[in-house]
């Protein structure tokens, strides 16, 4: 679906927009990537940024083993810095219900950060199932179940270099 080259490009890209959005704040950014598909979105989209980042984790899942969502969003670990007054960006593989990514928006406006803001590399909306603000996307994909760049089925396929539909 989506080539290695379209998404480097685009992860480059996002990191431009975001050091520019973020270009003025005192304190570094801190970048909470979701565990663990994420991870390999969080690394380049790191890697492409201009200004000073920090680097934190939750772990977080709503589907198991299966292509659908369970509808329950089990929290496993929460970052382990203060955000207090920080300005924070939630790294998300794929926003599709919506209900992992509000369950830890939820989590995270608690901690009073300064400013809190998401980047997905993927948006599925037609799984919508609660309403959820992307402020940096990568691409919207139509209503497929999507493997690699870190995206599994059942643990497998992280390791693909680009993003491919499960048939």
């Amino acid at each position: 679906m989506i080539s290695s080259e379209r998404i480097s490009k685009r992860v480059r890209l996002l990191g431009r927009e975001i050091s520019e959005v973020y270009a003025d704040i005192e304190t570094p950014l801190v970048i909470v990537a979701i565990l663990k598909g994420a991870t390999v979105f969080a690394a380049d989209l790191l890697r492409s940024l201009a200004i000073p980042a920090e680097l934190e984790f939750v772990r977080a899942a709503s589907y198991g083993a299966g292509t659908r969502t369970t509808g329950r969003v089990k929290i496993a670990h929460m970052v382990e810095g203060p955000l207090a007054g920080r300005h924070v960006l939630l790294v998300e593989d794929i926003v599709d219900s919506g209900r992992t990514i509000h369950t830890i928006l939820r989590r995270f406006r608690k901690m009073k950060p300064a400013s809190l803001r998401v980047a997905a590399l993927l948006d599925r909306p037609a799984r919508r199932e609660i309403p959820v603000h992307i402020d940096f996307t990568g691409f919207a994909i139509p209503d497929r179940f999507v493997i690699g760049y870190g995206l599994d089925y059942a643990g497998l396929y992280r390791e693909l270099p680009g993003i491919y539909a499960l048939s």
